[in-house]
């Protein structure tokens, strides 16, 4: 199946502050120079966050880890998980339509899809709240047929059953997820046949709907604020430090000077590129589009001013790369530069020239 990105795509994209913070929890899990492994993880929050991934959504999380857009549109574009479309405001329903689901009544499901919200998959219905698609097999066989609303599961459900759902989440209604015929969990139809003592006392829904009813997200974009941010890996304390404001506010002001993540005396910087126009510093091997930006915010924006870092210089800027540390010395950057401020190239610049590494 060809799958494209919509031809209708909004301005920008940004991650909401506590998914900023969340999103630089899940990359410093990941050692200094791989940080592009957290992007599924990324670009699933965005989704959860807007509903669907536009270009400037994976755009931006190619840029937080410094991958080309290829890179990151390759991945977006592979998994079927990730919507390359607009999705219903307030659900998108997955329909499972494989074995088991589909002779306990699927296409049932699909006719009040299609009666309901849309004639066609992945269209909007009218009033924009609903949309749905066919999945494969989503492991629900016990509680056919279910559908998928994000993280939760609706289970057991009849045509009447569903119809009444939507029209429920249609006025504004979060109705609970699990089984919807009485069952608690995935014990028989009929009750369970062993293990049946200290039922009597138990919790009112089983731990997943539980869990679903306790956060509240079930039909609710991810904002970051539904339940504290850990990372054990990051602090040994559990709790991962946000973002700080400044330095958000900093990469939307290429001139404003970046605080120093460490004493000392780095190279001397600009406070605007000359004759306002700065050189390609992606043309470095080892500099991505996020990278620069941030060379430009500590006044960095020639080949030539690279070129002429010394030895302790490259020290101080390795060390106050945060998220970037040790990129200077490893890719030689001023031997690169001092080639390109000559006006020579380099093999990865003829590459870039070319269009082959960033877009």
């Amino acid at each position: 199946m060809l799958r494209r990105l919509h031809p209708q795509q909004p301005e920008s994209f940004a991650f909401t502050p506590a998914n900023q913070a969340w999103a630089a929890a899940q990359i410093s899990k990941y050692p200094e120079g791989r940080q592009a492994s957290a992007v599924i993880p990324l670009l699933w929050r965005a989704q959860e966050q807007e509903g669907w991934l536009s270009r400037p959504a994976i755009e931006h999380v190619a840029d937080l880890l410094d991958m080309a857009y290829i890179r990151a549109l390759e991945v977006a574009t592979f998994y079927f998980m990730f919507q390359l479309q607009p999705v219903g405001a307030v659900a998108h329903f997955q329909i499972c339509g494989t074995t088991t689901c589909m002779i306990s009544g699927a296409e049932d499901l699909m006719r009040v899809c299609r009666e309901k919200i849309a004639a066609n998959q992945h269209d909007l219905s009218a009033d924009g709240k609903f949309s749905w698609e066919e999945v494969e097999c989503l492991g629900a066989c016990t509680n056919a047929p279910m559908t998928q609303i994000g993280k939760d599961y609706y289970e057991d459900l009849t045509p009447e059953g569903f119809a009444a759902l939507i029209d429920e989440m249609a006025a504004g209604e979060v109705p609970v997820p699990g089984p919807q015929n009485g069952r608690y969990a995935a014990e028989a139809k009929g009750g369970p046949a062993c293990l049946t003592e200290g039922n009597e006392g138990r919790a009112p829904h089983n731990a997943s709907a539980a869990r679903a009813v306790a956060l509240g997200d079930t039909l609710k974009r991810i904002d970051g604020t539904e339940e504290p941010l850990r990372a054990p890996w990051r602090d040994g304390k559990g709790d991962a430090k946000p973002v700080p404001k400044a330095k958000a506010e900093a990469k939307d002001k290429p001139n404003a000077p970046a605080a120093p993540a460490v004493e000392g005396s780095g190279p001397a910087g600009i406070s605007t590129a000359r004759d306002g126009r700065a050189d390609d510093l992606k043309k470095i091997k080892g500099v991505g589009p996020k990278l620069e930006k941030v060379l430009n915010s500590m006044g960095y924006y020639h080949f030539d001013q690279i070129a002429g870092w010394t030895a302790a210089e490259v020290a101080w800027v390795d060390e106050n790369l945060e998220g970037f540390k040790g990129r200077v010395s490893r890719d030689d950057w001023v031997a690169q530069a001092k080639l390109l401020a000559s006006g020579g190239e380099t093999e990865f610049s003829k590459r870039v020239d070319k269009g082959d590494v960033y877009d």
